[in-house]
C-alpha cells in the first residue's frame, strides 16, 4: 500500500447508527473513520495493542475538521478512504472520506499524534515515518 492509494474500509450503516429522522446520527461518522483508521494501521503491520504494551505508546486524536455533505441511511454500503496528506516525526495528519457510491458525504482532517504512556510526544513507528507524502 502507498500513500498514492487510499486505504479503503468498507462499512454498511445500521439501524442502531441513525437517528429519528432515519439518518445515520453526526458522531457516528466519528466511529467509522476511527475503525478505518484502526484497520488502516493494522494493514500497516502496526499492531497497537504491541505497540502500547511493549513501547508504551499510543496515537491520539490531537486535532479533527469535519464536513458534513450529504446523509447516510439505515442499511447503506458505505467505504471510508483513509489517505496521508502531511507527516512530522511524532504526527500525522489525514484525509478520510466517507463514500456512498463514490459520493463524498462526510470529509474529515485528522491529526493523530503518538504518545507515551505519560502523555509526552513519541516518534511515531519507523513504517509510518517512510510513508511518501503525495504532492
Amino acid at each position: 500500500m502507498t500513500a498514492a492509494v487510499p486505504h479503503r474500509f468498507a462499512c454498511r450503516v445500521y439501524y442502531e447508527d441513525t437517528d429519528l429522522a432515519g439518518i445515520v446520527y453526526y458522531a457516528n461518522y466519528l466511529r467509522f473513520i476511527e475503525r478505518a483508521r484502526s484497520e488502516w494501521v493494522r494493514d500497516l503491520g502496526i499492531d497497537q495493542r504491541r505497540m502500547k504494551d511493549e513501547a508504551g505508546m499510543v496515537f491520539a486524536v490531537r486535532r479533527l475538521e469535519a464536513d458534513y455533505l450529504a446523509p447516510a441511511r439505515f442499511d447503506d454500503e458505505l467505504a471510508v478512504e483513509t489517505s496521508v496528506t502531511a507527516l512530522s516525526a511524532a504526527r500525522i495528519v489525514l484525509k478520510q472520506e466517507v463514500l456512498r457510491q463514490g459520493t463524498v458525504l462526510f470529509r474529515a482532517v485528522v491529526t493523530l499524534v503518538c504518545l507515551s504512556a505519560s502523555g509526552a510526544p513519541q516518534r511515531l513507528p519507523p513504517v509510518l515515518r517512510g510513508i511518501p507524502i503525495p504532492g
